[in-house]
């Protein structure tokens, strides 16, 4: 039974944001790609206290690093430094070893609360500028921690009572990246030291078997490896570049989310990929998302704009045209490619690009018909994602903020309206009180992958504003006008990240159904090939992706070239297969299958695609037909 979460941006590719203005400097903090964690408030003391003592260390060995601000994070800490020297490998092991001393000393760490004043003569008395502003921005009473009597920082806590409590075998200073000073590119490039902190070194040792696995699963590596997409720095960062096995890959995927959605009732559109920049002043884009769209373009004197989102594409559809109440529900659906400016320091794989292809739908409905449109949407999305192999969600429904638009009785009544939906589906959730959209509430959804990451994906939203701003209206049943309610909605929320997420969750290990190369012939010799070629003739005519090795290569080698590259089945031809007219499957899910007849492994190939089958429909299908063929 799914849990509870809290979500994503409206609209918006869900992919999660790093830390604003945080550098790349070779990959991500694995931290932010780890299992969700226990945020017990004592881990969360260990943490803060931890970058504490970091910064004091710091200070300690640089005594002209200045310090600017260090929280704690879901997995550990860090702390943002400006130091005129870049701290190195060797650094980092200088600081934890001093670390280990400061812990040693067992220093109370206290609380103070002190006058705007006496924070500022202390912080100039340091010559410390980054501490005023950050003093600039704090509310009194001002409170600052003491760490011994010899640092202090600028703090709210809460903080462990002493040194003695944090254990110095169960913490790791872990990288260190660029970050600038409050998020802003214009301002100063400050130094990043990322660390880790628990209670005990065992849990310090479960982190690192989590992290070393994540970084196995690492998309981007395995991407390069299996050959299926790229990042080519001469067209841009941010842009994909689908390689054949990849497009292949991305094909199936979209032909099935096609197949989908045509047998639940919507229909497809394809739209403009620019529009006149007057269409995202009506929308409401330029003036609540203009930082990140790319800039305007001239065309035959009118200025035009590369689209961030879908949805006024489909209210201008809906509006070609007079709609009748006997219309709706509408469900229209697209694979739309949208353009967003990305910081490079926020960039990362196919995780979060520039340019990417959202699975994007729009119900336009009646209010009493909320409820159900919504219903069918999980159903949809329960559907689809089960398909790739998640099936444990945390759901979180978020109602109307403070600042929003529209009559309370249509938020109560949209509102209502999800919650009947998700108890109807029978789905657990918590309630974010004052969390939804601006124009309407929403629910969030997160899976969990294989080693139990959650990743935001599916998303459902109310709308009243684009209607509003649109005017759009049906003829109701009494002849007069009104509002439909707008019901955005994305599964995947975007091809390029899902496609990301779904390679670490199969760590590159993909069902035999979505394979780019389902099954690698094998020759042993070359007498043997002509047969290997007209059974991979055969193969290919039934739908099954197929190839023969032609390298020549010995037969070991051949196997551990197909393992290393993860082919699903590797079926080896030797004189006796040819004799046989057949192949000798090896299955990376099922192991040695035997001497297979071609028959056989074709039926058994087109009924696992049919099946979406991991592999256990190969066996079946096999096993029988091979007892059959090896009978006296």
């Amino acid at each position: 039974m799914p849990a509870s979460v809290s979500a994503a941006v409206t609209g918006a590719d869900t992919a999660p944001a790093h830390e604003a203005g945080t550098i790349a400097t070779g990959s991500v903090p694995v931290a932010m790609v780890l299992p969700k964690t226990s945020e017990s408030p004592e881990l969360l003391r260990i943490r803060h206290s931890m970058s504490h003592v970091l910064a004091m260390a710091v200070q300690k060995l640089f005594p002209r690093a200045q310090v600017t601000i260090g929280p704690w994070t879901e997995s550990g800490f860090y702390y943002d430094f400006d130091a005129p020297d870049p701290f190195t490998e060797a650094d980092l092991k200088a600081i934890k070893k001093e670390m280990v001393r400061i812990i040693g000393k067992k220093l109370p760490l206290e609380r103070l609360e002190v006058n705007r004043q006496d924070a500022e003569d202390r912080i100039r008395g340091q010559n410390e500028p980054y501490k005023l502003e950050i003093l600039a921005g704090l509310q009194d009473p001002i409170t600052l921690y003491t760490l011994g009597e010899e640092w202090w920082d600028l703090c709210a806590g809460p903080h462990v009572a002493n040194t003695s409590e944090l254990n110095p075998k169960a913490f790791e200073l872990e990288s260190v990246a660029g970050a600038y000073w409050r998020g802003d590119e214009k301002n100063a490039q400050l130094q990043r030291i990322y660390g880790t902190a628990w209670q005990t070194p065992e849990q310090l040792a479960e982190y690192k078997r989590r992290k070393e696995e994540a970084l196995r699963r690492d998309h981007r590596r395995i991407g390069t490896d299996l050959d299926l997409f790229s990042i080519e720095d001469e067209a841009g960062a941010g842009l994909v570049f689908w390689h054949p096995r990849g497009a292949r890959m991305r094909l199936l995927i979209e032909d099935y989310w096609r197949a989908a959605h045509f047998e639940d009732g919507y229909e497809l559109l394809y739209t403009p990929h620019v529009a006149d920049i007057d269409l995202w002043k009506t929308s409401g884009h330029l003036d609540f998302y203009r930082e990140s769209m790319f800039g305007p373009m001239e065309v035959d004197g009118r200025e035009f704009q590369l689209k961030p989102m879908n949805c006024p594409f489909h209210v201008l559809t809906y509006a070609s045209r007079l709609r009748s109440y006997r219309e709706l529900p509408i469900r229209w659906a697209e694979l739309g490619t949208v353009y967003r400016y990305e910081r490079p320091g926020v960039m990362h794989g196919l995780m979060r690009v520039r340019g990417f292809t959202q699975d994007d739908a729009h119900v336009f409905c009646l209010p009493e018909q909320i409820g159900d449109e919504i219903l069918r949407v999980l159903n949809l999305t329960e559907r689809i994602l089960s398909t790739f192999d998640f099936r444990h969600y945390e759901i979180h429904l978020s109602t109307r903020p403070e600042s929003s638009i529209g009559e309370d009785a249509v938020w109560d009544l949209a509102t209502q309206g999800l919650i009947e939906a998700l108890d109807r589906k029978g789905w657990s959730y918590k309630i974010d009180a004052g969390g939804g959209a601006f124009y309407g509430p929403k629910i969030d959804l997160k899976i969990e992958d294989a080693i139990g990451r959650l990743w935001q994906c599916s998303t459902i939203q109310l709308d009243f504003n684009l209607p509003e701003r649109f005017d759009l209206e049906y003829v109701a049943a009494d002849g007069t006008r009104r509002r439909p309610i707008m019901i955005h909605r994305a599964i995947f929320g975007s091809l390029e990240r899902f496609f990301g997420i779904m390679t670490e969750n199969y760590a590159g290990d993909f069902p035999f159904w979505l394979a780019a190369e389902q099954i690698r012939l094998l020759p042993v010799t070359d007498d043997v090939r002509p047969w290997a070629e007209a059974l991979q003739t055969q193969l290919a005519a039934a739908g099954v992706r197929a190839s023969v090795d032609r390298s020549g290569d010995r037969l070991g080698k051949l196997i551990r070239t197909g393992e290393q590259q993860k082919i699903p089945v590797l079926a080896v031809i030797g004189e006796r297969e040819a004799e046989a007219g057949g192949a000798s499957l090896r299955s990376r899910r099922e192991g040695d299958l035997g001497l297979a007849p071609a028959s056989a492994l074709i039926q058994a190939a087109v009924a696992a695609n049919q099946a979406r089958a991991a592999g256990l429909a190969i066996k079946g299908a096999v096993g029988s037909a091979t007892a059959t063929l090896q009978a006296p």
